[in-house]
Order: C-alpha cells, then structure tokens, then sequence
C-alpha cells in the first residue's frame, strides 16, 4: 500500500514538472514574440468633402473679385435739312467682374488625400445692368429727341464699358483675385493642396 501511495507521489511530481517546464517554455517563446512585434501606425490624411460642404460653397452665390468704374460720354448727331440735331450725353457705370458660385457642381471638384482640385466657372459680368442712370446727365442736346434716341444712346454706352470692362487684363486680374481667395478658404476646410482652374467663357 506505502509503495501504491510512494508511486502515484512521483507520477504528480512528475506531471508538476513537465507542466512547470511547459510553462517556462510558453513564457520564453510569448518574451521572444513580444521582441520581434513592430507596432505600425498608420495616419489616414484623406480628407472628403462633404455635400453639406459643396451646397455651402455654392450658397456664396455671385462673388465679386474686381470692381471696374467707367465714365463715357456718347453723343449722335442726326442730320436735317436746316440744321443739324445734337445729343451729347456723360453715362456712368461700375461693373463687377466675379463668379456665380451656384455654378460650381460637385462635378467640378476632385479630391485626392489632402489636395482638392476646383474647376470654377468663368469670371463674367455679375450684373448688365450696371450704368448708373440716377447720375446720367446730357452734356448737350439741340433738336427732338424720343425716348427711343436714348435708350439706342444707353446701350451704345453699354456696349463702350463692356468692351474696355471685360478687357482680358481685368479678366486676369479677377482671376488672381479668386484663384487666392477660393484657395484660403479651401484651406480653411483643411486641404493642405488647392488646385485652381478656370472653365473657358
């Protein structure tokens, strides 16, 4: 009976020490593991422009980069039998050279990582109707003139301002002043790359 008890005695001790030394190998194996394990960090420096985002772009609506003030003076003469009718009138005007932020679809802009890409719509003229008529006054006028004679006169001043308004200088210039201000506010969304392009007119 003492030799029964004295054998199963040394079968634990020595199932303890096989699980003794099973665990010591696990440890050092776990320690060796624990050694060769890299830790990666990985930053995602994507950004997404929102739709939220675009519809508060395209909310600006009409944004004015350049203002151009004329003043022209017009006159037509028209010919009679005695003598001669004159209309000499001063025309002054302001236009606003800019782009219609409504224009920009989400079709125009492309982002890639931290780099949006816009292709704006063109800096055109935000308002025809851009003669002061309040400060219209004639400089000299001799015969009957119709309402007609002055509306022709009107557009004829019109047609002046436009044509030295929309000089391809100004348009430059109005350009330069978007392409900066479009920029700072994408990077106020926090896109570190702003590309900036311009739709023919």
């Amino acid at each position: 009976m003492i030799k029964k008890f004295i054998r199963i005695y040394r079968v634990q001790i020595a199932l303890f020490a096989v699980a003794a030394i099973a665990v010591v190998i696990l440890l050092v194996f776990l320690m060796k593991a624990a050694q060769n394990t890299e830790i990666s960090v990985f930053t995602d420096n994507r950004i997404d422009i929102t739709p939220e985002q675009i519809e508060s772009i395209r909310a600006i609506g009409e944004w004015e980069f350049l203002s151009v003030s004329d003043e022209e003076m017009v006159d037509t003469v028209r010919r009679g039998f005695f003598s001669d009718d004159h209309l000499t009138r001063i025309y002054y005007g302001t236009m606003r050279l800019g782009i219609d932020m409504k224009e920009l679809t989400s079709d125009r802009i492309t982002v890639s990582s931290d780099t949006v890409f816009l292709l704006l719509p063109p800096v055109r003229l935000l308002d025809e109707r851009f003669i002061d008529e309040a400060r219209t006054r004639a400089f000299h006028e001799s015969g009957r003139w119709t309402a007609d004679d002055r509306a022709a006169m009107y557009r004829r001043a019109a047609a002046i301002m436009k044509r030295k308004g929309l000089s391809q200088e100004n348009i430059r210039s109005a350009q330069d002043n978007a392409d900066s201000q479009v920029r700072k506010m994408m990077k106020a969304m926090g896109f570190g790359t702003v590309i900036v392009r311009f739709s023919p007119s």
